[in-house]
């Protein structure tokens, strides 16, 4: 059996560890395994990863103590002999981590990239100085989009087909349009009869919660069956929720924090609004086209994304009343379509999670 030890941040409901879940559970695991290191004890998917036959390490952060760091990841690729490690990564730093696996004794080191941008100006000027770590070190290139790509491992890399794209994909099954889904939710967060307008990420400055927030105050004024349904959690969730009690629009939105169903929270939804700072490939635009959801999102975010033709992007510096004009018109026809648009376009997960294991597995 071939064990891939894959290295982030940690193993919670973030967009690069679902993604990595979604390829975890379709994997055929009498040939392939996938073991997690993390820098955090609290993961959400640590008795999933158990229960299918994976194993989560610990290793300090970087950021607090970069030489236990390295050695913590080099005695666990060494005790383990593990052979393939991936690191995924939203900054060229992370690539010390393949460094130190290296010095384990892998043999195949892989980087995908999760992001297009950083987060600070310092951590934007740490990657541009360190860029030249993940265009060297991988011998295995992944990126779910263009953009994320160039960001990660430069305009070279890329041309000269260095990179691999490998979608985001999911189950199309799951998260395609129903109407039983759609009436159950609705009920049971009582907007039956409301306009909901969706949003589901992490509460942290890269999804703009404050900016969302601003414009569905401008839906509000012009429509007052309006409610705002946001799906996630996050360290700015206080901050956001003063933000709606002083717009006087907090009666009007419902933090649901982290949820299991996304799926059917997405068939109660009318609209998917999505203003993020930037993006690497966002799961949830994806997720919401599959069940045939309108999308507004902010031109920042690569068209990439817009795989079945529902998604409208608008500038960040557009007046928030001309993003709820786009957010009220828009629409959708029958929903149920998207999903066999996204099958045709290669997003069906089983699929996906092959070409990974050709990827990774067979170099």
């Amino acid at each position: 059996m071939k064990r891939l030890l894959c290295i982030t941040a940690n193993m919670n409901a973030g967009g690069a560890e679902t993604f990595l879940m979604k390829i975890y559970r379709e994997l055929d695991r009498t040939q392939f395994q996938m073991d997690f290191c993390v820098n955090s004890n609290k993961n959400k998917y640590a008795e999933e990863i158990a229960s299918l036959g994976g194993k989560i390490y610990t290793a300090p952060s970087k950021s607090k103590s970069p030489l236990k760091a390295f050695l913590a990841v080099k005695n666990i690729v060494k005790e383990n002999k593990y052979e393939y490690v991936m690191r995924v990564n939203e900054h060229s730093l992370s690539v010390i981590d393949l460094l130190a696996a290296k010095c384990g004794g892998a043999k195949h080191l892989i980087m995908r990239s999760s992001n297009s941008n950083s987060p600070s100006k310092i951590s934007k000027a740490l990657h541009i100085f360190f860029q030249f770590l993940p265009k060297y070190v991988p011998n295995v290139k992944l990126a779910p989009s263009e953009l994320a790509a160039r960001y990660t491992f430069g305009n070279k890399c890329v041309d000269n087909n260095e990179v691999h794209l490998l979608k985001n994909g999911l189950s199309i099954d799951l998260f395609k349009f129903s109407e039983v889904k759609r009436n159950r939710l609705r009920e049971e967060l009582k907007v039956a009869d409301k306009f909901v307008v969706g949003h589901v990420g992490r509460f942290n400055t890269q999804k703009n919660h404050l900016f969302l927030l601003d414009v569905f105050s401008e839906i509000r004024k012009l429509n007052k069956n309006a409610v705002l349904l946001m799906v996630g959690e996050g360290n700015l969730e206080t901050q956001v929720r003063k933000r709606a009690e002083e717009l006087e629009i907090m009666d009007s939105c419902i933090f649901t924090g982290v949820r299991n169903d996304v799926d059917s929270l997405l068939c109660a939804m009318d609209v998917f609004l999505f203003p993020s700072l930037y993006e690497g490939m966002p799961n949830t635009v994806i997720e919401a086209q599959v069940s045939g959801l309108p999308c507004v999102i902010s031109d920042t975010i690569t068209s990439e994304c817009n795989v079945s033709g529902l998604v409208q992007f608008i500038s960040l510096q557009a007046p928030k009343e001309r993003w709820a004009e786009c957010v009220i018109s828009a629409s959708s026809d029958e929903r149920s379509h998207a999903a066999i648009r996204m099958i045709q376009n290669g997003y069906e997960i089983s699929e996906v999670a092959e070409e990974f294991c050709k990827l990774i597995f067979d170099k």
